[in-house]
Parts: C-alpha cells; structure tokens; sequence
C-alpha cells in the first residue's frame, strides 16, 4: 500500500516561513526573554553566596519547618563541599525565569478555558501533544529559531513546562462549587469581581499545585535543556556523560535532586494549609515578642485578682 502522509515536509514548510517572515518577532522574543534571565542571574549573584544560601535556609525553615530548614542546611553544605554553587545558581535563575513566563501565559490560558468551553475544547488536545511529546524534540525548533545558548533552552523548557499550570488553574476554578458562584452572583458580583474574589482564591490550592509542577518540569527541562548550551547544573551532567566521568555526572545529578527538594517543599507549602503544622517561624516569634507582656500583665492581674 502506497499511502504518505508528509507531516514532516509540512512542518520544515512551516519552519522556513517561520525564519523567512517572522525574525524580528523571534528577535525581539529573545531579547525580552534574554533580559528576564540575566536580571535573575544578576540578582541572585549580587548576594554573597554564604549569604544567599543562609536565605535559603531561612526561607526554609519559615516555609516548612526547622526540620526541613536542617535539610536544607545540610543540602547547602553539600552544594559548596562539590563545589558546585556557581552552576545551582545559574539552573535557579533559569528554572525561575522560564517557570514565571510560563506561569504568566498559562495560568490566563487555564482561566480562559475555565470560562469557555470552546477554548477547553480547542486547548485540550495541544496540552495532551505538549505533554505527550519527548522533551528532546523542543530542542530542535528551540535551536533553529534562536540558536545556542540560555535563551532557547529556556523557551524550550518554558514550553515543556507550561500544560499543568493550564490544566490545574482550569482544573480548580471548575471545581469551584455552584453555591459559591452563586452567592457570589446573589451579592452582585461582576464577572471580574466573581474571578479574581470567589473563584481565583477557591481554586488556589489547584493553582499552587500546577505552579509547582511547572517549577518541577522546569527543573528536569532545563538539565535536558544543556545539550544547547543552557548551562549550569546540566552542563555539569553533560561533561560527565562526555567524559564518561561517573563522579561528576553524580555530582551534578544530586545537585538537581537537591534543588528539586527545596523548591517542591518550599512551593508546596504556599499550596497546603498551614493550620495543621501550627504557626510558622515568624508567627511564633511574633507571638512571642507580642504577647509576652501581655502575657506578663495578666498573669500579674491575675495575682492581683487572686490576692484580693
């Protein structure tokens, strides 16, 4: 049986016309994405690495508890015992700066199609090939379009990223019961106010979760991401593959596991509900600096009472 169908004539068709007529919005694509990754890059760099990493901990340790703050206290050494610190920081820029763009476009898409079914209906099947698709094959239009270096690996990665930011902010507003859309309805809420005060705030939970499956898929993008001269931990990981150096690939991989700890607990904490681990750090020591003479007055009010 002779049949063909020339998917892939069509797609170099499309690729062509894409270089012929569209290079000044791809210029101008990588120069805005280009500024975003070395404004974090800078930012995160201006801090003396001792003092970033003590951050680190302390955000840690507010975010999850003084449990994971060891953790992280202990995921910080090791960083700077495989000397290995310069690369994280690098990876931590880019995993930011393509999990906010992908954020920015994704979570307005995911509320479009909670909104309208039409858009869920044309949306849906893109998500499922974005997220079906092997990650590798990003890196080939990534690499056409823009050429080698940080700004493809992050569009890569933002790309591969993007689908449970979408899926999750459209997955949660739905879920939002009738009763509260209603209420809302009933107290005169206009479209926008039901969004962003009934809606948007119920759906959070979900919200948060798809945020920190983007910042996950980010992170393992961006190791794949290195093979067009992203950088950081991933290059540390392709080296060792290059030199069949099973000691530096290890290092580099336990520095992406580390990292990918520390920002799932981290994120994660933003999503859960904090009543059941009690008050956090600041919290606590709020209350303590606060309510200590409070404490101390009632408790003399009550001797005075008690003397009476």
């Amino acid at each position: 049986m002779n049949f063909e169908i020339p998917i892939g004539d069509w797609v170099e068709a499309g690729v062509d016309w894409i270089q012929d007529n569209l290079t000044p919005l791809l210029d101008a694509i990588a120069d805005g994405l280009d500024l975003i990754i070395d404004a974090f890059e800078n930012l995160l760099l201006v801090f003396p690495p001792l003092l970033l990493a003590a951050l680190i901990v302390l955000l840690a340790t507010w975010r999850v508890g003084w449990r994971f703050g060891l953790f992280a206290v202990g995921a910080m050494v090791l960083l700077f015992g495989m000397d290995i610190w310069d690369e994280t920081v690098v990876t931590l820029a880019l995993v930011i700066a393509s999990s906010l763009v992908a954020l920015a476009i994704g979570i307005p898409i995911g509320i479009a199609m909670a909104r309208n079914d039409k858009v869920e209906m044309i949306a849906r099947p893109i998500l499922d090939l974005m997220q079906t698709m092997p990650p590798f094959v990003y890196l080939i239009p990534a690499a056409i379009f823009f050429g080698l270096g940080k700004v493809p690996g992050a569009i890569a990665t933002l790309i591969f990223a993007m689908p449970p930011a979408v899926r999750l902010t459209n997955l949660g507003i739905r879920q939002v019961s009738v009763e509260h859309v209603e209420a809302g309805k009933a107290f005169g809420c206009t479209s926008s106010q039901l969004l962003f005060k009934v809606q948007l705030p119920l759906a959070m939970p979900s919200i948060m979760a798809g945020i920190n499956q983007t910042i996950m898929l980010a992170l393992s993008m961006v190791v794949i991401a290195s093979m067009i001269g992203a950088g950081g931990l991933g290059n540390t990981v392709l080296t060792g593959i290059q030199r069949l150096n099973v000691g530096l690939g290890f290092e580099g991989g336990l520095g992406v596991v580390l990292l990918a700890i520390l920002l799932d607990r981290i994120t994660q904490s933003y999503g859960s509900i904090r009543s059941r681990s009690g008050p956090g750090l600041v919290q606590r020591l709020r209350n303590w600096a606060g309510r200590r003479p409070d404490t101390q007055a009632g408790t003399q009010a009550g001797t005075g009472t008690a003397g009476t």
